[in-house]
């Protein structure tokens, strides 16, 4: 079966831009084009492609005719980047969880800005909900800590994030009280520090605040809001110097193995990334034992 260009443009900007008058913006057409192209796809497929929300999202059949899309999109301006055509830029959204953004994954970042041919758009999620954004082919790669691969992607073990429960030395004096001491998490997926808590004191309920920012998150703890559990790399020497205690025995941590997923597609420039971010995490990331 064919499919027309037009129409799958117009649903990967639906599930790109979330709603279908920010889709036509994108398209530079009005929301009634958009529209009737969404409604011939899905007469031509016989089933929905979009659910309307906000924000919209694909349906399963319309996640498999997005990635169509992708595909597309990434092998011709690849073409076109053979050919001196076009932008000369290769556009590669690709899902990183915070914690890794703001520390291992800079190196990849800089690796980027000497590559004058791609452009990058990332997606922040937690590392145990960022293969959805994979099954729903809003992404072509994923860090991830979910090891199952998505459907027509490969996987590829980056390492071991290893997490250590700390605070501001001011917060924590003597014996505990998990049911005083306040907790941090950094939004409402983050179940890091209620999993630690329960092994600690299963019916504390502390007083926990929010803070949805990696490096704020890590600024936080350090100022001494409250306990959280940070990953090794931000936390560097702050043990070692004291501006920064463990709220546990030193052997207390949580390990997060972290994978990388991708499009199993040929794509010079996908190639290149995962080069990228396979060799930064291999420097910065503990061994997967």
């Amino acid at each position: 079966m064919s499919w027309d260009r037009g129409q799958l443009a117009a649903l990967a900007a639906v599930v790109d831009n979330g709603t279908f008058d920010a889709a036509a913006r994108a398209l530079s057409i009005t929301p009634s084009a958009v529209s009737q192209r969404i409604r011939a796809l899905e007469t031509r497929l016989g089933q929905v492609a979009v659910t309307r929300g906000r924000p919209c999202r694909p349906t399963d059949a319309g996640a498999q005719l997005v990635r169509l899309a992708r595909e597309f999109d990434l092998l011709e301006a690849e073409a076109d980047l053979r050919l001196g055509a076009g932008s000369g830029r290769v556009p590669l959204p690709v899902v990183v969880n915070a914690d890794s953004l703001a520390t291992w994954f800079h190196q990849v970042l800089g690796a980027a800005a000497g590559w004058p041919d791609i452009i990058l758009r990332l997606h922040v999620e937690d590392q145990e909900h960022s293969a959805a954004l994979l099954r729903s082919a809003e992404v072509l790669a994923a860090v991830t800590a979910d090891p199952k691969p998505v459907q027509g992607c490969s996987v590829h073990p980056l390492g071991v994030m290893r997490y250590l429960p700390v605070a501001a030395p001011g917060l924590v004096n003597g014996r505990i009280d998990w049911n005083a001491l306040p907790m941090l998490r950094f939004d409402e997926k983050d179940r890091l520090q209620d999993a630690m808590l329960a092994a600690f004191d299963p019916d504390a309920d502390p007083p926990v605040h929010r803070v949805p920012s990696s490096a704020d998150f890590a600024a936080a703890v350090r100022l001494g809001l409250g306990w959280a559990l940070l990953p090794e790399p931000q936390i560097g020497t702050a043990l070692d110097d004291g501006s920064l205690v463990p709220v546990a025995s030193p052997r207390t941590f949580t390990d997060v193995t972290l994978h990388w997923q991708r499009w199993r597609v040929g794509s010079p420039s996908l190639d290149r990334l995962t080069g990228a971010v396979l060799g930064a995490a291999r420097r910065a990331l503990r061994p997967v034992s």
